[in-house]
Parts: C-alpha cells; structure tokens; sequence
C-alpha cells in the first residue's frame, strides 16, 4: 500500500537524490532504472508507491544483490543502448548518479526519453565551490559526491548545473522541476556554487 514519502526508508535517507527522485514518481507507475545498483530505488518505489519495472545493471554483485531485494533486473551495459525496450514503455526512466560515467552521453539521455514518457537524471554538481577550491590548490576534486581519486574514477563526463541545463537548451529536452542538494537539503540560492547534486526531471521537447 502507498504510504507516502514520510515514511521513507533508510536507505534512501542515505541518498537525498533518490529521496527526491522517490518524490517525483506517481503511484502504480512503471519504471526504468539504469545503473540501479543493488535495487535499493526500485524497491522502495514498490513499497511505497505500488510502482513496478525493471533495474538494468553491469555489475555481477549488483545483479545478485537486486534478486536479493526482489527486483527485476536486466544485466546489460548501457553503453550499448536501450534498443531492447520499446519507444513510450515506461513512465519514468531514471538515471541516478550514472550520468557522469557514460562515454556517449547525448545517446543515453535521447534513449532514455524515447523509451520513458519522462527522466529522472542525478549527478555530482562539479561546479561546487569546495570542488573549485580544490582545482585552484592545484589537486582535483575528492568529495562525499566525489569520492574518488582521479587514477581510480570511473567518471568521464563531469558537469555543472549549468552545463547541464545547457545542455538540455541544446538537445530538445524540456527541464520539467529541478532540485539542487547539498547534504540532504535543497539549496535555493546559488545553486552551481553551492550545490553538491543536482537531480532533474525532464522530458522531450516536441
């Protein structure tokens, strides 16, 4: 049964975006989660929202954790595209913190606005002032958001909240609500500067 947001689990305190991606998501939708990691998402929108769908993932670990959490799952590499599902399948299609690891970017986010009538998209905001701070020292980023170093990361395609937005401008994607966090909480003021992660819900612009 529904129980509403209040409720939210503690595995999802743990990670503010996917409590608010958790927000976005109708009741009884169904939903896509590429690079859902042990199926943690999927199965609290179940819980809470009756929603149902399907996690694609690489990882041997992350596949055997989400049967564990009574998740459907896919293993797949999203790198090689999304042509298995077909266009308007899904309602959400979502992409937490994965963003930043794809090689072909442009192809992902069209993909997932193919396959989803919206997407959810979560990532490190790399224009936070103690990420600029560290550049100017010299030393690149490490942070709770980014906590690798730069010989082991797998991120490819770091972005700002404003290179994002850009982005979207540039590729026919409507930016439907936008949420900039920085240790749990919404930041209002000076997002790019202030801001740790950035989520958004966006569609294709027609």
């Amino acid at each position: 049964m529904y129980q509403g947001t209040r409720h939210r689990a503690p595995a999802i305190v743990s990670r503010p975006d996917l409590a608010a991606i958790a927000e976005w998501v109708r009741p009884r939708a169904k939903v896509l989660d590429l690079g859902c990691g042990d199926g943690t998402l999927l199965r609290y929108l179940a819980e809470t929202r009756e929603a149902w769908g399907y996690g694609v993932e690489i990882s041997e670990a992350n596949v055997l954790a989400c049967v564990r959490n009574r998740v459907n799952i896919i293993q797949s590499d999203l790198e090689s595209g999304l042509s298995a599902f077909e266009s308007a399948s899904f309602d959400y299609v979502i992409l937490s913190q994965t963003l930043q690891s794809m090689h072909h970017t442009e192809e992902i986010v069209r993909e997932m606005l193919r396959v989803g009538r919206e997407g959810i998209v979560s990532f490190p905001n790399f224009g936070h002032w103690r990420n600029r701070m560290q550049i100017l020292l010299g030393r690149m980023p490490v942070s709770e958001a980014l906590p690798y170093q730069w010989f082991d990361t797998p991120n490819v395609h770091l972005c700002t909240v404003n290179d994002f937005e850009t982005f979207c401008a540039q590729h026919g994607v409507r930016i439907l609500e936008r949420r900039v966090l920085h240790l749990g909480k919404e930041v209002a003021t000076l997002p790019n500067l202030l801001g740790s992660i950035a989520v958004f819900r966006i569609e294709r612009r027609d």
